[in-house]
């Protein structure tokens, strides 16, 4: 069965990006993310310090839509909204500066009274202090530009993974091919094996009657030992398998493919072993390279 070319794919590329803008009484925000390659799952959020308590909502966001990958999502505040201040003073603290400041004028000996110009320039003695960030406020806005930028991430993931689908499923239609040609040389080479064993026993034996039963045994370990019918029947269950995980199957597929891929190469290798003549050793070394070809393309799938 070959690949419906205007069939919809369900596998996503981990190579993505995207962004989104929101503004509120805090300030504009600008939320992007980033996604590249990775075995697992690792997601990164960088926010302004003032909304760490927010970092856990922003992961929790992410996780629900992204399955697999290394996602960066960084948050900036690009223009400060207004926010109230207020200015403190700390007179326990300014009372410790002026003691302080009269024991050290008694020990120089040095007169004169402490001023409140003095004091206030000590540190924290007078403190101006924003109103602290209402997250549960800023959250909804927030929430909505990070999920408008997974949305973009996601779309971009899905036509990249569109594009390795195709790849993929051609690779995979190559490799049908190839192993048809394997099995039917394996016949082949079998028939010709047996005539080239008859014209060279006639050749040794010239008038002698030739023995068809010891003929017969060494066709029939030759055979055996040229056999891939085993191999080939698991590299086409195989086959199978790839194209409905690349076609139907949802969510997090790339590790399932590494697996299926991996043992289509231990069939090749056995299969190679087996080649009795030049046409199924180019064969086989094409489908190896294919399969390499699918490995790489498969680091990158969901």
């Amino acid at each position: 069965m070959r690949a419906d070319q205007n069939h919809v794919c369900m596998i996503r590329s981990m190579t993505g990006f995207g962004s989104a803008e929101t503004l509120t009484p805090s300030g504009r925000f600008t939320v992007e993310i980033r996604s590249v390659n990775h075995r697992f799952t690792e997601i990164v959020v960088r926010l302004p310090r003032d909304l760490s308590a927010l970092e856990d909502r922003v992961r929790a966001l992410v996780q629900s839509r992204v399955l697999r990958g290394r996602i960066e999502v960084t948050i900036m505040r690009e223009e400060r909204g207004m926010r109230s201040r207020t200015v403190r003073s700390d007179a326990d603290l300014a009372r410790a500066y002026a003691q302080a400041l009269r024991e050290l004028a008694d020990v120089l000996g040095v007169v004169g009274e402490v001023s409140l110009s003095q004091l206030i320039a000590f540190p924290d003695v007078v403190k101006v202090e924003e109103t602290r960030e209402d997250v549960e406020g800023l959250w909804p806005a927030l929430s909505r530009a990070v999920e408008d930028a997974l949305t973009a991430l996601v779309a971009l993931r899905e036509a990249e993974g569109r594009r390795l689908a195709a790849d993929m499923l051609a690779r995979v239609d190559r490799i049908d091919d190839l192993t048809r040609l394997v099995d039917t040389r394996t016949h082949i080479a079998v028939a010709e094996y047996v005539q080239r064993l008859r014209q060279r026993i006639a050749e040794l034996l010239g008038t002698v009657p030739l023995d068809e039963n010891r003929l017969a045994t060494e066709i029939a370990i030759f055979a055996e030992r040229v056999d891939v019918s085993e191999e080939v029947t698991r590299l086409r269950s195989h086959l199978v398998q790839v194209r409905h995980d690349v076609e139907d199957s949802a969510g997090a597929i790339g590790r399932r493919l590494e697996f299926v891929l991996q043992e289509m190469g231990r069939e090749a290798n056995t299969v190679g072993s087996k080649a009795s003549d030049l046409e199924m050793t180019k064969a086989v070394i094409a489908i190896k390279g294919e399969l390499e070809s699918l490995r790489e393309q498969v680091q990158n799938v969901e």
